[in-house]
Formats: structure tokens, sequence, C-alpha cells
């Protein structure tokens, strides 16, 4: 399969239907003598909210991680934790500080 390009302005044609092409910059259309031949693919992948959670399981007992005491656990109270950062929305936001209670190993996050 080869690409087609505009030869007006050089950008690629996108087709528009049963064996016709267009350019989208100029608005060059060719209509293809065997529309036929054409194979068009293309795939769009939705997730569901359920496939976008992180799920950080680590039953290590000693892990490299840094150690914090200016958080309390939301679950045991106890005030060491574990923390880490991980970018989870774009990059021009701030990342997500993830923490893991020393005592327990509840994971929660905290958006900055």
């Amino acid at each position: 399969m080869s690409l087609i390009f505009c030869p007006q302005c050089g950008s690629l044609l996108q087709p528009v239907g049963a064996g016709t092409l267009k350019c989208p910059k100029c608005g060059y259309t060719k209509n293809l003598e065997k529309p036929g031949g054409l194979v068009i693919t293309s795939t769009k992948i939705k997730h569901k909210s359920s496939e976008k959670i992180l799920v950080i399981e680590d039953n290590k007992p000693n892990t490299n991680l840094p150690r914090t005491r200016d958080t309390r656990c939301p679950k045991c109270g106890y005030d060491e934790a574990e923390y880490w950062f991980l970018q989870t929305r774009r990059a021009d936001e701030p990342p997500t500080r993830f923490y893991k209670c020393v005592k327990c190993g509840h994971v929660w996050r905290e958006y900055e």
C-alpha cells in the first residue's frame, strides 16, 4: 500500500468517499481508477475508566523509596509513609504523589 500526496502542495491526501481522495490543505481532489483496490484501516482506542487506574502491589518489606513523616495514613493513622511521584496527567501539569503506609501498606495519592 502506498501513500498518495497532493501534487500541488505536497500534503497527504485523505479519503473522503469511495474512490476519492482530497487534500486537507488546498482542496485538490483525485478520483482513483480502481476504488475497489483501496484498503483503508483505522483504529480508535477507547479505554474504560477501570483501565485507567494504576494499581501498584509491592509485597517487599524493604524498599528503596524515600520516607516522610509529613502525612498521616487515612486507614490506620500511622504518620510514616513511603512516597513516589508519577506523571498521571498532561506534561504541563504537576505530577501525582503516591504514598504507601509503612505500617499497614495502604496506598493513597495526593494531587498537587
